[in-house]
């Protein structure tokens, strides 16, 4: 089931988000949240974005969201979206249901384009956007260090017109 985020689901997001940033170059975020951490940026997103969990046996195991993509106002109708589904339920197709979910709500709410930056040698990401519509728009060459390693990057964009 997909519905709207609630900050009694800063815990459970947060711990899903730390498997990456722990485990994976899918984030460039190299220290851990705390719940509290967590639920400040929830706040920050939902009050004005679209924020999605996907619960299955009423328990959170994935998320979706999109927030500003610059900060200038000739952007305010372009988002960057976000995605993360728990190590053991990936390739379940819990992340593409949450990505369309949140396609249809920008789309709704009129907003133009969507941006997702995409680490080089995620093919589960790169898949999961090309197979929702996105293409890819731009490569930044060793823009992040992460795991004393320098990490590539893809933008993907999709328009919602």
């Amino acid at each position: 089931m997909i519905r709207r985020v609630e900050l009694r689901d800063s815990k459970t997001i947060a711990d899903i988000y730390n498997e990456y940033v722990i485990h994976s170059v899918a984030t460039f975020e190299t220290k851990s949240l705390k719940e509290g951490e967590m639920r400040s940026r929830i706040i920050e997103i939902f009050k004005n974005f679209p924020y999605w969990v996907y619960e299955i046996d009423d328990r959170v195991v994935g998320y979706c969201y999109a927030h500003p993509w610059k900060q200038r106002a000739a952007y305010k109708y372009t988002l960057e979206t976000t995605v993360y589904v728990s190590p053991d339920y990936v390739g379940k197709g819990i992340g593409k249901a949450l990505m369309r979910k949140l396609i249809e709500e920008c789309r709704k709410s009129g907003y133009h384009a969507l941006i997702a930056c995409i680490t080089s040698g995620n093919e589960v990401s790169d898949s999961l956007h090309l197979k929702l519509g996105f293409k890819q728009v731009s490569f930044f060459e060793q823009v992040g260090l992460k795991f004393g390693r320098w990490l590539d990057v893809a933008d993907y964009q999709l328009l919602l017109i």
